[in-house]
């Protein structure tokens, strides 16, 4: 079965300085894999490259084997990508009815069952919604397009970890149901690992390990490690794949 994304060697970064470098994963349909790291690993950089938003200066991005690397974010997005950015993405001057509508599709009902919580706030401004709210409304905007690829920028960012909670369970079902693929850099370790079926670690702009999420789960020595750079990329533990 072909890989919903799949990253080849990639190197991106700001200007002249790469961030990321060699980087290879793979997201299968129904999947939904974890990337985890400390702050200024590139996972972020390693997201917004996969969404078009700044362009590698070297590797392969396939969507459902087809390349993507080089396309601006618009077309990416048509063809089945999307990304719930970190800052989500979200127009605090609109509504949230007409944030939904920006989402690509009109019709509102599937998404709002998914988050009932938003019903009641269509005709409020986004601005002046909670935290956990716009996180809702964000999730539900890239959802509204039925994406194959849902890339998510630190879900429980500035979140109370019970809001996080419930909206982690919504993603793991989603991929299921919908077979989508969903890539999640998330700072939440154990939250993250938990709704997970695989998981990378990157440091230092590389892959330092690649493992099931049930055995991260199960050997916390061996994930911080990985952080600390005591393993390599050549680590993999049972079930794995090289990343």
């Amino acid at each position: 079965m072909t890989a919903a994304l799949e990253i080849e060697g990639l190197t991106a970064g700001y200007g002249a300085l790469p961030v990321v470098r060699g980087v290879s994963l793979t997201v299968e349909q129904g999947e939904v894999v974890v990337l985890l790291g400390a702050n200024g690993a590139g996972k972020t950089t390693t997201l917004l490259a996969a969404a078009g938003v700044i362009q590698p200066s070297a590797g392969e991005i396939a969507l459902l084997g087809r390349s993507i690397a080089g396309r601006r974010p618009h077309r990416i997005a048509r063809d089945g990508l999307a990304l719930v950015p970190d800052d989500r993405g979200v127009f605090h001057g609109l509504s949230v009815r007409d944030n939904l509508r920006l989402g690509r599709s009109r019709e509102l009902k599937p998404v709002l069952e998914l988050f009932p919580a938003l019903r009641p706030l269509l005709g409020r401004r986004c601005g002046v919604l909670s935290g956990g709210e716009q996180q809702m409304l964000a999730l539900a905007k890239a959802l509204s397009s039925r994406p194959r690829v849902l890339l998510i920028d630190e879900l429980s960012l500035g979140l109370a970890p019970v809001i996080v909670q419930r909206l982690l369970p919504v993603i793991r079902r989603l991929a299921h149901e919908q077979q989508m693929a969903v890539l999640l850099v998330e700072q939440h370790t154990p939250m993250a690992l938990s709704v997970a079926d695989r998981a990378y670690v990157i440091r230092r702009g590389r892959i330092a390990l690649t493992s099931e999420a049930a055995e991260l789960r199960a050997n916390a020595d061996v994930l911080e490690a990985s952080y600390l750079g005591e393993r390599t990329a050549t680590v993999v533990l049972n079930g794995g794949r090289r990343g």
